[in-house]
């Protein structure tokens, strides 16, 4: 069945491969008129970009020598993408498929056709090269939902594949590192006010600078407050974060400490009514009229009640504190610790939809059962008319409180053309939950629409009316992490350089759940196992700004809570909780005069894969899958202020063995494409900086058994950044200027529903900044 109109997925379509191609043959024209071009500066910078993601404890090398795919973003491209998440950072990265339409928080994110139902099981963030949190994601909590960009950041890299499976969590797939600014002998920092056309309100700044001899400090953060993007009528986002980092540096080596303190959190949009004419992707549910409900969770011989904030939505209310220290001892070694940890609570209210909108009128006329008199609104009781469309909603709290202490610590030593590293990581984990997930009602669909009085036994309820779904938890769980490793670099010739790693990880885990709330532990866990992973890699420069690599790698993504919650048959029957990660690369580099290009065709394999729909039901299909593509990130740049970058990602993601053969994975587009082009000119004493992003998508299936097409679709941005002086500096950027109405999931609890989740709409956010 398919309930959303558009292309349905046959493979990529004429039109978008003629799109894609003209594309890249623009590249390939610009790598011809970039050869003839000579601007020593831009090459140099390029030539010297330098990155520390994937490799063994955190060494500086430069990006073209690296035998991995990593892409980078320096502090002016972020400042320029604006972006309102983390999550929708992450579009810059090729082979990320990011759905950042959920919010500030709460969004799923897709790398290489590595099979996911959501949240982001193959993400790992990193702060200053250290995990923010181990786990990549537990049941309503991915790692974006602990992290906030501002002022403070420096760069990002974001790594795919690669060493991933021995550094580190051991996380295979796509790791994210945010490096925070430092201070130096100068005083300089930034201030920075944002407002937009709903009604945001933004103060973020920074200021760095020498606090002694050889001691140098930056703080900063920001204050933030709207209605959201969707208009909830109330401050539904609001928050702020404040940064501390201090670095000492002496003959031997460097000292680092921060502590990053974010109370922030904002709507959770949830897939939305198709079906209802009116409702695009400027709707939201949560509204004055609904934001507080009151909830029933415990047994039927024991109900509790609760009134809970639905405006609260998704956030993160804790703090990410952590260092470094690196030490040069003589006769070439070195000696790396960088440690962190995390505390807070990580907590989701939201109106999750169950099943499909209807017509008042209509739904009276098939349940007249449930129907005890006139539908009216609970808070204005204003009547409903029979044309209006109700849909239950249902009120579910999540709160999670959560703590996480992590250490890598590695020792390396130059022996001729061979540098070993060895090193120790250990992580220790702990979540206290308490879910309520359930309490359906009707509610009328429209922005912020109210409950609907005049309709029996739609919630569960203890006086013997049908209860439908409800799934109330409370559970507690400890993980730890312990993992050696070592890893050769050997320069085997001046152009060839071959680098391995091995990693053998001892996972355990205690676990238990009180399923139902009445007081009896339903599942407990006890798991401990050990895997070994590995990495080996050739790289080989064909001239000084251009090269080749191969890699393969074998790794694991290890089991966390949700998964013996979830799996706990699985679990009991023999351990198929761990996933095998298998995948190959193949990669080009190419900076010259004017141009970078970065191609990696990789291949992934992921066995097994169970994939549940819904906490609390079911556990549903087993599979093997496997991806294969490619990703290309280039760049060009002219002497004359024009420059255009080209990121795109072709794919193939089927289901290899198990449930839904030959079927694609959910979700995956088999093709996606950004190009942003500028151009740069001084306008009198002031300089002017004008781009724009064209995005192509390609179309999906919302399920795995491929019955929903989620349609293809395009979407615009603009921008612009004038330097008034080499102070002060106005933007003003524009997201998705055409009102694109594309949809990034449909109904992942009833693929049949008529719902789905929209991109966020057209918006435009206004910056003034002054720096120093």
């Amino acid at each position: 069945m398919k309930i959303f109109t558009g292309n349905s997925r046959g493979g990529i379509s004429s039109a978008s491969l003629i799109g894609l191609a003209v594309a890249l043959a623009l590249s390939q024209a610009a790598a011809v008129q970039a050869a003839e071009t000579d601007d020593e500066s831009t090459e140099a910078a390029m030539l010297s970009e330098v990155v520390v993601t994937g490799t063994a404890g955190g060494a500086a090398i430069k990006k073209l020598d690296a035998s991995f795919a990593i892409t980078t973003a320096n502090s002016e491209e972020i400042t320029e993408f604006a972006a309102k998440s983390t999550a929708n950072l992450l579009e810059l990265v090729p082979g990320v498929w990011s759905e950042s339409s959920g919010g500030v928080s709460g969004a799923n994110v897709f790398v290489r056709g590595f099979p996911a139902g959501g949240d982001a099981p193959f993400l790992t963030v990193q702060l200053n090269g250290s995990p923010v949190f181990p786990p990549p994601t537990l049941s309503f909590l991915e790692n974006t939902t602990l992290f906030r960009l501002d002022e403070t950041i420096e760069r990002m890299e974001a790594l795919r594949g690669g060493p991933n499976p021995v550094f580190g969590s051991g996380q295979p797939g796509l790791t994210t590192n945010f490096i925070l600014r430092q201070g130096g002998e100068e005083t300089e920092g930034a201030a920075k006010f944002s407002t937009s056309d709903y009604d945001l309100r933004r103060f973020d700044g920074y200021v760095s600078g020498k606090l002694a001899d050889r001691t140098y400090y930056m703080i900063g953060g920001y204050i933030s407050s709207s209605p959201g993007v969707r208009d909830a009528g109330f401050s539904a986002e609001e928050g702020q974060q404040f940064t501390v980092n201090l670095t000492k540096e002496f003959d031997q080596g460097t000292v680092n400490l921060y502590s990053r303190v974010t109370d922030d959190h904002g709507t959770w949009y949830l897939p939305q009514a198709l079906n209802v004419p009116g409702i695009d992707a400027s709707y939201t549910q949560v509204g004055t009229l609904n934001r507080q409900r009151q909830i029933i969770y415990g047994t039927t011989a024991d109900p509790q009640t609760k009134t809970i904030d639905l405006g609260k939505g998704r956030g993160w209310d804790g703090s990410i504190s952590g260092g470094s220290i690196r030490l040069d001892m003589s006769n070439d070694w070195e000696l790396v610790d960088r440690f962190n940890f995390t505390s807070g609570d990580a907590d989701t209210y939201g109106l999750v939809p169950n099943g499909g909108a209807v017509q008042a009128s209509a739904f009276v006329l098939a349940n007249p059962g449930q129907v005890t008199g006139p539908l009216t609104g609970q808070a204005t009781g204003n009547a409903i008319a029979g044309t209006e469309y109700i849909q239950q909603f249902g009120a579910w709290e999540v709160l999670k409180d959560i703590k996480s202490f992590t250490n890598d610590i590695s020792l390396a030593r130059q022996f001729g053309k061979v540098k070993f590293t060895g090193g120790y990581y250990t992580a220790s984990v702990s979540t206290d939950e308490f879910w309520s997930l359930g309490n359906t009602k009707y509610h009328v669909v429209r922005q912020g629409g109210e409950v609907v009085n005049g309709i029996a036994c739609d919630a569960p309820t203890v006086d013997g009316c049908p209860t439908g779904f409800n799934y109330d938890i409370d559970a507690t769980g400890d993980a730890t992490t312990s993992a050696l490793y070592a890893a050769a670099e050997v320069k085997a010739t001046d152009r060839l350089t071959l680098d391995f790693g091995v990693r053998g990880e001892k996972h355990e885990i205690e676990y238990s759940v009180d399923e139902g709330l009445d007081g009896t532990v339903s599942k407990v866990v006890s798991f401990d196992e050990t895997e070994i992973s590995y990495t080996a890699a050739a790289n080989y420069m064909l001239t000084d700004n251009s090269g080749v690599f191969v890699r393969i790698n074998s790794g694991h993504r290890m089991p966390y809570f949700d998964d013996f919650r979830d799996n706990y048959g699985a679990f009991q029957d023999g351990n198929m909780l761990i996933q095998d990660v298998d995948q190959y690369e193949l990669g080009y580099k190419y900076v010259g005069s004017n141009m970078a290009l970065y191609a990696t065709g990789f291949y992934t394999e992921v066995d097994p894969s169970i994939f549940v729909a819904l906490s609390g039901s079911t556990p549903g299909e087993i599979s093997t899958n496997e991806a294969y593509g490619v990703e290309i990130d280039g760049n060009y740049y002219t002497d004359t202020g024009f420059a255009v970058n080209l990121n795109a990602t072709v794919q193939e993601s089927k289901i290899k063995k198990g449930v839904n053969v030959g079927k694609e994975q959910q979700r995956q587009p088999g093709y996606q494409l950004r190009v942003t082009p500028s151009y740069a000119f001084d306008a009198g004493s002031s300089s002017v900086k004008v781009y724009g992003t064209f995005t192509m998508v390609d179309s999906r299936f919302s399920d795995n058994g491929n019955t929903v097409t989620l349609p293809s679709y395009e979407k615009v941005d603009l921008g612009v950044v004038v330097g008034i002086n080499d102070a002060l500096t106005v933007q003003v950027s524009a997201d998705n200027i055409t009102d694109e109405q594309g949809l990034t999931e449909g109904d992942p609890r009833n693929p049949a529903a008529p719902n789905g989740r929209f991109i966020l709409p057209r918006s435009v956010i206004v910056s003034i900044g002054y720096r120093f």
